[in-house]
């Protein structure tokens, strides 16, 4: 049974620059069969992620995301859901 498709924005904030965040985002997007991307925010105000896939492995993405790679440090983090779009071919980091 397929779960129902969805579309999240996470940012995250804290230490999460330097730190293979986006790396770490990678590898747990691509294991959790999503597409979408993550990227640095201008002045280390953040890592944002775009992701879309079945809803309950977006769950799990934004579970992960709360925690992070060891050396990070989540102070907070803002969810924003939405409709799936489907525009995303594969999940990526942007530079």
């Amino acid at each position: 049974m397929v779960s129902d498709l969805a579309s999240v924005q996470v940012t995250v904030y804290g230490h999460v620059q330097g730190v293979f965040f986006r790396d770490f985002t990678l590898r747990c997007a691509v294991e959790l069969e999503l597409t979408g991307y993550v990227r640095n925010l201008p002045q280390h105000a953040g890592v944002e992620v775009i992701a879309e896939g079945e809803k309950d492995h977006l769950e799990k993405l934004v579970s992960r995301l709360e925690i992070g790679p060891p050396a990070a440090r989540v102070t907070e983090i803002v969810t924003r859901w939405s409709s799936y779009a489907g525009v995303y071919p594969s999940f990526s980091i942007k530079h």
